[in-house]
């Protein structure tokens, strides 16, 4: 689904007096089809701006641009369609977040790579079972670190909860919410790109674009993180889980402190680290699915992440 953004500059007066002025704005737009003034109600609605006298834009240009979350949108879009619920029974498209495992495949510098070996080949197999039959079971050896894995608290702290704790609520159909960050600044994610948004029992997907190196040396350096001030506030907010498609969820160049984990699993979010095509889900509206087998003390595992789309 294509997806539009205004950019603008922006004069707003208000009847009680008082003015705003922005310059080279960005918002999210429902369609490429809005008039000016439509955009200026958006523009208003984004803000939460109350007794707005005028809206005078200049400079407008609509581009594709995916969506970074500006209030009104969705409700803008519900709008235009006239639901946003669709009928019993229809699934939207189902969008794959993982990255594939393979034999030597390195995720991250350091940790084994997987190893897959046979324990019966297909030919050996065929002396056990009827003809025209036969089976192929193999071995798979590999860290719980490979590929897209989910880290549960028993992964940071030997009193919590390991990956057979954990609840199928927090892991199937989260509520999703993705912040676009690929043009960001610095590397580390501050607590000030979530106040915007109500976050509570939600899978919080950071877009970096960082996955665009996976699999080789540029991967290892230079990836995008959370900071602890930005963990710190997602767990006060409640939110379900925390994914990113980097190298890791922490800093891994500022030395062996680990405070995004540290924070994040003590409170029971759980973390998704190596996602990928983070780019083509909405940045609200979908639902995000990431489960580990049930592995009793065992703190990480790779998952099958995926997001389903609202349906059209």
């Amino acid at each position: 689904m294509t997806e539009y953004r205004a950019h603008f500059d922006a004069e707003i007066t208000f009847v009680n007096g008082g003015a705003l002025r922005a310059e080279a704005f960005r918002l999210d737009l429902p369609s490429a089809e809005l008039t000016t003034e439509e955009i200026g109600d958006l523009l208003v609605r984004h803000l939460g701006l109350a007794l707005v006298g005028s809206v005078a834009l200049s400079n407008l240009e609509i581009v594709e641009e995916l969506h970074r979350g500006s209030r009104g949108v969705i409700d803008a879009t519900d709008a235009m369609t006239g639901s946003s619920v669709a009928p019993a029974g229809v699934r939207g498209e189902l969008v794959d977040l993982s990255q594939p495992i393979r034999a030597g495949l390195v995720t991250y510098p350091g940790i084994p790579a997987p190893t897959i070996t046979p324990h019966l080949t297909r030919e050996a197999s065929r002396e056990h079972y009827a003809p025209g039959t036969e089976f192929a079971i193999d071995i798979i050896t590999m860290a719980g670190n490979t590929g897209t894995y989910l880290d549960s608290p028993y992964h940071r702290y030997p009193d919590g909860g390991d990956l057979a704790s954990l609840s199928l609520d927090t892991l199937v159909g989260v509520p999703a919410e993705v912040f676009r960050l690929t043009d960001a600044a610095s590397r580390g994610i501050p607590a000030e790109v979530f106040l915007d948004r109500e976050l509570a029992g939600t899978a919080v997907l950071l877009h970096t674009g960082w996955s665009r190196h996976f699999g080789t040396p540029a991967y290892a350096q230079g990836s995008p993180f959370l900071t602890e001030a930005g963990a710190r506030h997602l767990a006060d907010a409640g939110v379900a889980l925390v994914g990113i498609d980097a190298l890791n969820i922490d800093d891994t160049e500022s030395g062996g402190e680990r405070p995004a984990h540290s924070i994040l699993l003590e409170a029971g979010v759980h973390v998704v680290e190596h996602l990928t095509a983070l780019e083509r889900v909405p940045v609200r509206g979908a639902r995000f699915t990431a489960v580990p087998p049930r592995v009793e003390g065992f703190g990480t595992f790779p998952v099958r992440a995926f997001a389903e789309l609202p349906p059209r």
